[in-house]
């Protein structure tokens, strides 16, 4: 039996550390760390892969010290995010005074360096290990395939905002610094009038010419990236809206089972907006199990309707919430006759085939324009448009996909599933950024990130099956 060492109890029932007492044999770290430790789970779903197959980049010194294994750093890695440390040095002092990692590692303690490099030559495998984890939960059933959402959310990048370049903000300070520079010439020019002699030019101006040249090369560097705005610590970070600030940042994008909460494809893109993310998403599902789920939602920014139709023609089924009508004269309002090549308005009147307009810079595609000939008799003209010229309707390529999205909103059971969006998706992010504190990227460049989030992802759904694996309901090891 061992006896209670370390602690000493005072007069007044208060526990003190008692730093002389020694252990006569020191405890064990198995006995240190409990056996439903998420630690334990990391080690036996590593323990398991195939890494070589999986290509990670298996090390064999020849000579000299003997290399870190490929486990030993993965499983760093994965407990790292799981347990929310997710820097190189973070995870080098975690190797060294954390109980869990001390018992992963074996009492091993690879530096940041060693870290750094693992995970800089084994991108593409964690993206396969990432899949791999999921086709285990398939496996077990812990996966529902009947209704998924996907959606987005903004990070920003790790690069200072003040390194940003800003075409508008850069010109306005051009415009400004030139009318500076005219002022002094003026003075100049005064002084040397009212001395009749030659004036010397004041050392201030010096400086105001080289500002003038360094923003004079940065939008000429804004004009060569086509940018209107360009951060060189982050080349590849797109400004968009963080909270209620515009930031460089990149858009991280998921797809959430409602059954089991596990996010089944993970991803990162450059776009602003969702718009084009709906395909690419359900793909990245099938690929990762096989299917796609019966049904899956998502919020108004993947209305695209290239995107409703591309998902129709691969026979994915989605249901996207689409804007509400604005008025009574929306355009969604309006009933197009492709026979008759005519758009019918609520009134009834029929709008006839004007010209064709190109649309999106991103995904060009060419939009037919009705316009209406009647509206100066209309009784309702400035109800419908405010347009001089009479109201027009464009009608999409793929507008047929739009008008069957539209029809589905009829269905009660998809209006129910689509209310669901919400609770399914948005938990996700809350986890990752108010659970995990992610809430900025600690790399840079779109692939580096791209790794980032497929960890933060695999670290959401091993925290998820945690509870699985203590009930003996998941088992890793055959």
């Amino acid at each position: 039996m061992r006896p209670t060492v370390g602690i000493i109890v005072g007069m007044s029932n208060e526990i003190e550390a008692d730093y002389g007492t020694q252990w006569l044999f020191p405890p064990s770290l198995e006995e240190l760390v409990p056996g439903s430790h998420p630690a334990r789970m990391v080690r036996e779903f590593v323990d398991q892969q195939d890494l070589a197959g999986l290509g990670f980049k298996m090390r064999k010194a020849q000579e000299g010290r003997p290399s870190y294994s490929a486990k030993l750093l993965l499983k760093v890695w994965l407990y790292g995010y799981v347990s929310g440390t997710r820097s190189c040095r973070g995870l080098e002092r975690a190797c060294q005074d954390q109980m869990g990692m001390l018992w992963l590692t074996g009492m091993n303690s690879p530096d940041h360096t060693t870290l750094w490099r693992f995970w800089r030559d084994n991108r593409k495998a964690i993206r396969k290990l990432f899949k791999q984890l999921l086709q285990v939960a398939l496996r077990l059933e812990l996966i529902g395939l009947v209704l998924h959402a996907v959606d987005g959310t903004k990070i920003q990048s790790a690069a200072s905002s003040d390194k940003g370049l800003h075409r508008a903000r850069l010109k306005q300070r051009l415009s400004r610094l030139d009318e500076a520079i005219e002022e002094i010439f003026k003075q100049t020019e005064q002084a040397q009038s009212a001395e009749g002699a030659e004036y010397r030019l004041p050392e201030g101006l010096q400086e105001q010419l080289q500002l003038k040249e360094k923003i004079q090369q940065q939008l000429r560097l804004l004009e060569e990236k086509q940018r209107e705005h360009f951060n060189p610590a982050d080349e590849e970070a797109r400004v968009m809206k963080c909270r209620d600030q515009n930031r460089f940042a990149y858009n991280a994008q998921a797809v959430a089972d409602e059954a089991s909460g596990l996010i089944v494809a993970a991803d990162v893109v450059t776009d602003e907006s969702d718009n084009y993310q709906l395909v690419p998403m359900l793909d990245q599902v099938k690929e990762n199990l096989g299917t796609v789920a019966e049904q899956t939602v998502a919020d108004a920014g993947y209305e695209a309707v290239t995107q409703l139709a591309a998902a129709e023609a691969k026979n994915y089924s989605v249901m996207v919430n689409l804007s509400e009508p604005n008025g009574l004269y929306d355009a969604s309002r309006f009933t197009y006759d492709a026979e008759a090549d005519e758009c019918i308005c609520p009134q009834g009147v029929r709008l006839g085939f004007e010209s064709f307009r190109q649309r999106d810079k991103v995904n060009p595609y060419a939009v037919r324009v009705y316009r209406c000939e009647k509206y100066l008799d209309c009784p309702v003209r400035w109800q419908c448009s405010a347009s001089k010229t009479g109201r027009t309707i464009q009608i999409h390529p793929n507008h047929d996909a739009l008008v069957r999205q539209r029809a589905k909103r009829q269905d009660e059971s998809l209006r129910s599933a689509l209310k669901k969006r919400g609770g399914i998706i948005e938990k996700v992010f809350g986890w990752s950024k108010q659970g995990m504190g992610f809430r900025r990227w600690t790399v840079r460049g779109l692939e580096k990130v791209k790794t980032q989030w497929l960890l933060v992802c695999m670290a959401i759904n091993l925290r998820l099956m945690h509870k699985h694996w203590v009930s003996g309901k998941l088992r890793f090891a055959s």
